[in-house]
């Protein structure tokens, strides 16, 4: 296997892994703090609906994480074997990190397996409770730490390199680079915007299916309205990240958007088709990547002609970042024409059609998430640490990539469907209804047992 081979296979061994996990770890960001939203509307209403839903969602995590553990471990074993050149450079800046999102796991672990095994083991629900935060908090700093590593590739400072050497290594200086910011906040809301979404497409395939049950009714309509929150909350950081490409990233950004020669009052430019640099079919929404860039409509946005050709990002990513974009409105429009038809009463809200769209929400969130993932990472391109060492210079010379890629792949498909399927009879063989009904019984059981000691 040739280097050029070996370079192919590593990337995509890569892409597959993070494309697997990425599915995993949003979950894994996203539920903890959706469990515990429910299980906190549930004692403010006194409502054992959402008890039961925070419940629930709790053991299905479970399986999520153990996926989740096995595809990061994955990761970290793949980047010390594909890419030696690249961790022997980074890894004296930015360890700092990757050490920190170590401990945030085990942090989140360790009180997530105290909140499992504690949940009748207190009469105030309020202290039962208090063992989330630390469970929500260790899930997302997990993801800010390890993303804080991916803005460092984007925007890689804190060193000198002096006679092919590093020097002046400030690990607090990389961690926050001009990249930070809008990265992590963009993967953080994303994920809770995406698990509120999944969990809201199960409640609506779940009463499309027969089951009419309050439970699901309730589910549905509380993951719909922080589906909408965190996507409003995405549509704003994703301005900001415009604005970030358009001062650190210009070449990303045109890229994107197939802007070719620099100008002022540039349009934004939806699908189309590219013949050379002419964009046939396009939608054209005009001065909206001026806005988007400097928030000024008349401003000029640096076009591809000002960069070297080798340095370019592939031109695909504008597809990338139209899936993306595309999706999250959607998923704006539907979340917020349910929150206002819950308001105003509309009867369509609860129409078979309207499920199916929300039902529909779910993977689609997950696609537009993939998007951007691969929009992000594509878009570096031809840089694994930008500016200083370009993709084939990082990765390993093996010439037994190829098995690699193949044996993980076969792991990845065990994994991918042992979890559905899982999941899957965990919940079938314990529905809600079922469940509901036990609870009850053992509420009353306790009730008799008291008065009979009261006696």
């Amino acid at each position: 296997m040739g280097n050029e081979e070996a370079v192919f296979f590593s990337r995509a061994l890569t892409e597959l892994t993070l494309s697997f996990h990425i599915i995993y770890a949003t979950i894994g960001v996203g539920v903890p703090l959706m469990i515990m939203i429910a299980q906190w509307v549930g004692i403010k209403k006194n409502d054992e609906h959402y008890i039961l839903l925070a419940r629930r969602w709790a053991r299905g995590f479970v399986i999520t994480v153990a996926v989740g553990v096995v595809t990061g471990t994955a990761i970290g074993l793949q980047l010390s074997l594909l890419w030696p050149n690249f961790m022997e450079l980074a890894g004296q800046v930015i360890a700092l990190p990757l050490f920190m999102e170590t401990f945030a796991f085990f942090f989140e672990a360790i009180f997530l397996g105290i909140y499992l095994y504690t949940w009748d083991r207190f009469d105030n629900q309020k202290k039962h409770l208090l063992l989330l935060v630390p469970v929500a908090l260790g899930a997302s700093f997990s993801a800010v730490f390890i993303t804080i590593v991916n803005a460092f590739m984007n925007a890689p400072q804190g060193f000198d390199i002096v006679d092919g050497k590093l020097v002046n290594i400030q690990p607090i200086l990389a961690m926050f680079n001009p990249a930070m910011p809008t990265k992590v906040a963009h993967v953080v809301v994303t994920a809770y915007m995406t698990s509120a979404f999944i969990l809201a497409a199960i409640a609506a395939f779940r009463l499309l299916k027969g089951s009419d049950h309050i439970y699901h009714k309730k589910a549905l309509h509380l993951t719909v309205k922080l589906g909408l929150v965190f996507s409003l909350g995405a549509l704003l950081i994703g301005d900001l990240s415009g604005k970030y490409l358009a001062e650190y990233q210009p070449e990303k950004l045109a890229a994107a958007e197939w802007h070719f020669e620099t100008e002022g009052e540039a349009p934004l430019m939806l699908y189309g088709v590219l013949d050379g640099e002419e964009v046939k079919y396009a939608i054209k929404i005009p001065f909206a990547l001026s806005i988007l860039a400097h928030s000024n409509p008349m401003a000029e946005v640096t076009g591809l002609n000002e960069f070297p050709e080798d340095e370019i990002p592939p031109l695909y990513i504008h597809y990338l970042f139209d899936t993306m974009v595309s999706i999250g409105m959607l998923m704006i429009a539907v979340s917020g024409l349910y929150w206002l038809g819950s308001r105003l009463g509309w009867a369509f809200i609860r129409s078979r059609w309207f499920r199916w769209v929300v039902v529909a929400g779910g993977p689609l969130s997950v696609i537009a998430m993939e998007a951007g993932w691969w929009y992000a990472e594509v878009g570096r391109q031809p840089w694994v640490l930008r500016g200083i060492m370009k993709t084939p210079d990082a990765a390993t010379s093996s010439a037994h990539v190829d098995l690699m890629l193949y044996l993980f792949a076969l792991l990845y498909l065990v994994l991918g469907v042992g979890s559905v399927v899982v999941l899957r009879r965990m919940f079938r063989r314990n529905p809600v209804e079922q469940e509901i009904a036990d609870r009850e019984a053992e509420r009353i059981a306790e009730e008799k047992a008291k008065g009979g000691e009261t006696s």
